[in-house]
């Protein structure tokens, strides 16, 4: 069990750290950029999405290890062992779908509702910053 929190704990982190990154680059990088502020925004979007991506597949490589050791739990159901089976879990479960096709059991179930509520508070996190970068270059005027 204290594995299992630690292991958690350590992917928690290290989906949160990545986000910070991605964020913190974000907005270094717009202001410099050599478009239009309006188009600004789009790049800030690309980046919170490619950021989410890279978070569910941290949350798919702490899956598949788990699934692969023993006394972690399984994933069971319509799932075949592969990374990609991995991956459509950590997505589903992420965006806080819910499960539907795989379900887990044992010690793994903890991981999935943390990355549930990771996923919530990143998710809020990019809508708000967002928001916020909107606000800032959507309200300064583009050259035509």
């Amino acid at each position: 069990m204290i594995a299992a929190v630690i292991l958690n704990c350590l992917v928690v982190a290290m989906a949160v750290l990545t986000h910070y990154e991605f964020l913190y680059r974000i907005t270094i990088i717009v202001p410099k950029m050599p478009i239009k502020h309006r188009y600004r925004i789009v790049f800030g979007v690309f980046g919170a999405l490619i950021a989410h991506a890279i978070e569910v597949w941290i949350f798919a490589f702490a899956y598949y290890y788990m699934t692969h050791t023993a006394g972690w739990g399984a994933l069971v159901g319509n799932f075949n062992g592969s990374l990609m089976d991995c991956v459509y879990f950590s997505f589903t479960v992420f965006s806080t779908v819910g499960f539907g096709d795989i379900e887990p059991v044992g010690n793994l179930r903890f991981l999935t509702g943390i990355e549930s509520l990771t996923g919530l508070v990143l998710i809020t996190w990019s809508a708000s910053f967002l928001f916020f970068e909107m606000q800032r270059y959507w309200g300064e005027k583009s050259a035509p």
